[in-house]
């Protein structure tokens, strides 16, 4: 699960944003909604994705994060999104980036009558990296580009805050996730599950 994430005004992220500004779809996006570029980032906030033009080359769209259905889903599984009706076009050919400096989840308590208590809240990233690369899909709704951020089974140290983890990519594998004729199913075997975590104040 995945429903909250930092952007801090780092350098690399900077970087991002600024060739985020050079879309058309800025424009477009600020006579709806309006961008969000640091801080805490959450499900229907729009904010800078990494995805290809069309040309095929990386490039910088400013996407709102959620799929519209019958409630938003902001978030998909990596096992089951190749074949599920709603992720698989995306899953072959739409993918992308989410750039993050980390990620948010809350812990998950069972209770003795098996229901479910929300605990701490903690800050997790990838260890000895300043970025989290979220990777997601993405589709055009209404003429505008949605994403959701792929999830999958937690590292092992994380399963007592919660029993998913995004998807998150070394950064050398950027490049290649996005472009639309690469292999998802092989470069999901490459997802860092080294991650470092603390509480959030």
């Amino acid at each position: 699960m995945c429903c909250r994430y930092w952007a801090d005004e780092s350098p690399e992220l900077r970087a991002i944003v600024e060739e985020m500004n050079r879309s058309p779809l800025v424009d477009k996006w600020h006579k709806t909604t309006g961008i969000i570029t640091s801080g805490e980032i959450r499900p229907t906030n729009v904010v800078p994705v990494i995805a290809p033009d069309r040309q095929g080359k990386r490039a910088v769209f400013p996407m709102k994060w959620g799929f519209s259905g019958k409630s938003l889903l902001m978030n998909a599984r990596s096992e089951t999104a190749a074949v599920k009706p709603l992720f698989k076009d995306a899953w072959a050919s739409h993918r992308c980036i989410v750039p993050a400096s980390w990620y948010f989840e809350w812990e998950h308590l069972k209770l003795n009558d098996g229901k479910t208590k929300t605990g701490d809240k903690y800050m997790i990233q990838p260890r000895n990296s300043t970025m989290t690369w979220l990777a997601g899909l993405y589709r055009i709704e209404n003429g505008l580009p949605v994403f959701v951020v792929l999830t999958r089974e937690p590292a092992e140290e994380l399963r007592f805050i919660h029993d998913r983890m995004p998807l998150i990519l070394p950064e050398q594998l950027v490049d290649e996730w996005i472009r639309p004729g690469a292999k998802p199913e092989e470069l999901v075997r490459e997802a860092l599950t080294d991650m470092i975590f603390e509480k959030a104040v």
